[in-house]
C-alpha cells in the first residue's frame, strides 16, 4: 500500500464526498524533513464540515491521519470544504 493509499484510507473516515490527494514530494527532494515522510496537498469536501471553521477542519483532518504523520507524512497541504 502506498503512503497516498494509506492516507486516502485514513481520511475515510470523515466520509468525504470528494478527496483528491498529490503528492508533491519530488518538489521537496533534498530538504531534510522529506526522508521522514513525503509532501502532500489534499482537496477534501464532507458533510462533517458544515457549520465548523477552517481551524477545526484541519483538526479533525490532521486526527484522521495521526498515526501517519512523522512517518508517511512530513508536509501536508489542506483545502477542506464543506459537501
Amino acid at each position: 500500500m502506498t503512503r497516498i493509499d494509506r492516507l486516502r484510507s485514513a481520511l475515510q473516515t470523515l466520509n468525504p464526498t470528494m478527496l483528491e490527494i498529490r503528492d508533491d514530494s519530488a518538489k521537496h527532494a533534498g530538504h531534510a524533513g522529506a526522508r521522514e515522510g513525503g509532501h502532500f496537498h489534499v482537496v477534501i469536501a464532507a458533510t462533517a464540515f458544515q457549520g465548523v471553521s477552517p481551524v477545526e477542519r484541519h483538526r479533525m483532518i490532521y486526527a484522521a491521519a495521526a498515526e501517519l504523520m512523522g512517518r508517511d507524512i512530513h508536509a501536508l497541504s489542506i483545502d477542506a470544504r464543506p459537501a
